[in-house]
């Protein structure tokens, strides 16, 4: 027994086993590295970010992390990290959820030793660029959205900071992310982070009186707050990965997705959809939308990056509910911050592989596209046919592997660069998890679905072979098989591309050409 004021406490409690007493400790006290001590109730903004990195205790080493909510217009990664800078902070780790042209800066921060390993699921751009030259001292880490979640969680992915790109918050850390100069509808990429980091900066540039609300990310989760000039520009949300093709020739493409979806005898009452990134995969959307309303069915959700495609769907009664988890268009986030129906998702109820439940394996259909495609079915989403690093996963991985049915659309040839290959340059998404690759020539199956090439045989969908496929797509290209281009790399490792579940499906090696 101990005595603690005046009580007798005993050590060890049958059925509980040791017992620590109470010692007037504070939880803050208590956390194993507290970024501040601070008196109930009291105010947690400090004056700039460089305060936030003292406080928080970061040193050379250390990992932080970042969301892409604002995509192509997101300022804080590039501001904090150019404030780590400047305290002479080296050999850093991030970990954004994606990286974007906007992002150019860290180059310099890369060759200076300021960075020197990188986690993201996507990445495009100059630094990009850098990766794939082998500039980054240690391999970049791609990972999948889900995968990402999934090592956050499991500790795999330890977090020192999460910066918080916060459209509105108040002066104890709640955020708001649908109201403000740079709102941007749902932070599903940066919930793991705020609940799993050892600390959490909430950076606003529309700071309010307490309460803020709605609360996208709570008060619980937050260390500090910072207020700075901007976070970034949220009309930068659009991006050429996000905008529907009006080519005639992808629009035909995305019609025989959606004949191929309905002739699957998925299109149904509780039908659940989704569609990647990607100009042709986006413009499947209007054609299910037109043979939905047709048949008058009304959906389950749709889900993923939502745009103003899919918000229509739900507002003409075709979906009962979306799962967002990041906005991929403007009027998006108005219909995240004035539908009910319109819900948020965290990136691991989205895509964890190891939750009790993600949102990916209730798919019906998943519409994807391809930078590759090779004759195992293969998906390359990574790289271009030269190396260059050009995306990542993202949810690719994570969804085909959950969908009842995942559609890969693509034209034939990029330029001069067929589509169709003998083997990708780098395995992004295992053919085992595809099942209908559809081009302007036709369409093919994978053999492992029997169900499906019966089923698009009785529609009199035109089916073809992936290898004739592939011969298609050399003659588009104007090549022959022993014309293809040579691979321009050395042997340096510069990239690991991890599948969802930890495992590293391939590596990048670096491109001779550099940025």
């Amino acid at each position: 027994m101990l005595n603690v004021a005046g009580r007798e406490i005993p050590v060890f409690v049958e059925g509980f086993g040791d017992v620590a007493p109470f010692d007037g400790m504070s939880i803050a006290e208590r956390r194993a590295r507290p970024a501040t001590q601070r008196r109930p109730g009291a105010s947690k903004v400090v004056p700039d970010l460089r305060t936030a990195l003292v406080e928080c205790g970061v040193r050379d080493g250390a990992t932080l992390s970042f969301h892409h909510h604002l995509r192509n217009g997101d300022q804080v990664m590039n501001t904090v990290l150019a404030e780590a800078a400047q305290l002479g902070l080296r050999n850093l780790s991030i970990a954004p959820s994606s990286i974007f042209p906007v992002h150019a800066p860290l180059v310099e921060l890369i060759k200076r030793g300021v960075i020197t390993r990188i986690y993201t699921a996507y990445a495009s751009g100059p630094v990009a660029d850098a990766i794939a030259a082998g500039l980054l001292e240690q391999p970049a880490v791609l990972q999948t959205h889900g995968g990402r979640a999934r090592a956050i969680e499991s500790a795999e992915l330890q977090i020192d900071v999460a910066f918080v790109a916060a459209p509105t918050a108040d002066d104890y850390g709640n955020i708001c992310s649908v109201t403000g100069p740079a709102a941007c509808g749902p932070l599903g990429y940066a919930t793991a982070d705020a609940q799993f980091a050892k600390h959490v900066v909430a950076v606003t540039e529309n700071l309010v009186p307490y309460p803020a609300y709605p609360v996208e990310i709570s008060q619980e989760h937050v260390d500090l707050v910072v207020c700075v000039p901007t976070i970034g520009d949220a009309t930068r949300i659009l991006s050429g990965t996000t905008t529907v093709t009006e080519d005639s020739c992808g629009l035909d493409i995305a019609s025989m997705a959606a004949r191929v979806t309905e002739a699957a005898g998925l299109l149904r009452d509780g039908f659940s959809f989704q569609t990647g990134a990607g100009g042709i995969s986006l413009a499947v959307a209007r054609y299910i939308q037109e043979a939905m309303q047709k048949k008058k069915i009304m959906g389950s959700f749709a889900s993923g990056g939502i745009t103003g495609q899919i918000v229509e769907m739900l507002e003409r009664g075709l979906f009962r509910t979306l799962f967002d988890v990041q906005c991929f268009d403007l009027r998006a986030v108005q219909s995240y911050r004035d539908h009910t129906a319109h819900q948020r998702m965290s990136s691991s109820l989205y895509a964890n592989p190891a939750s009790r439940g993600a949102v990916v394996d209730r798919l019906d259909v998943m519409i994807l596209g391809a930078s590759e495609i090779d004759l195992d079915f293969n998906v390359n989403v990574t790289t271009a046919s030269d190396g260059r690093l050009i995306g990542g996963s993202g949810g690719h991985s994570d969804t085909a592997a959950g969908a009842k049915l995942s559609i890969v659309t693509t034209r034939l040839n990029a330029r001069a660069n067929p589509k169709i290959t003998e083997r990708v340059r780098t395995l992004t998404t295992p053919g085992s998890t595809i099942d209908v690759v559809v081009t302007e020539a036709g369409v093919a199956v994978n053999p492992r679905r029997p169900d499906l090439i019966e089923a698009l045989t009785q529609a009199r969908i035109p089916l073809l072979s992936i290898s004739r496929l592939h011969d298609l797509s050399l003659m588009a290209a104007g090549r022959t098989k022993a014309e293809q281009p040579a691979t321009d790399q050395d042997n340096r490792i510069v990239a690991l591309q991890q599948y969802r579940d930890g495992t590293i499906i391939d590596v990048l090696r670096a491109a001779t050409h550099g940025p």
